[in-house]
Parts: C-alpha cells; structure tokens; sequence
C-alpha cells in the first residue's frame, strides 16, 4: 500500500524529492494532485514510512 508523504508545490520540487529518496533506495511515485495548482504527491510503501521520512527531513531541512 503506498501512503504520501509529502505535497510538492512544484513538478520540479517533486523530481528533485524523488531523485534524493530514489538514491537512498526507496520505491517512490510521484502524482499530480490537482492540475490547475500543479500540486504533487510523493507517495512511498507504507512499511518504509518511518526511515523515509527521516530521509525528506535531511532534504527538506538540510
């Protein structure tokens, strides 16, 4: 089952969110919210929830 994490503001935030969670190994997906916003979610498997949000913390608020 995969949950979001995270709404991105921008396509280009959301890439760049994927591409970091993607090279410390997680299974990401990434979907528009709402066309006219061009809102994103980040969507991860629910049973890496904890680690992968360790993970967007550092990226986020590096």
């Amino acid at each position: 089952m995969w949950t979001v994490i995270y709404i991105a503001p921008t396509a280009k935030v959301a890439e760049m969110i994927k591409s970091k969670l993607t090279e410390e190994g997680f299974l990401v997906k990434c979907r528009p919210v709402n066309m006219s916003k061009q809102q994103f979610e980040i969507l991860v498997p629910s049973g890496e929830l904890d680690e992968v949000q360790e993970v967007l913390n550092l990226i986020l608020h590096p």
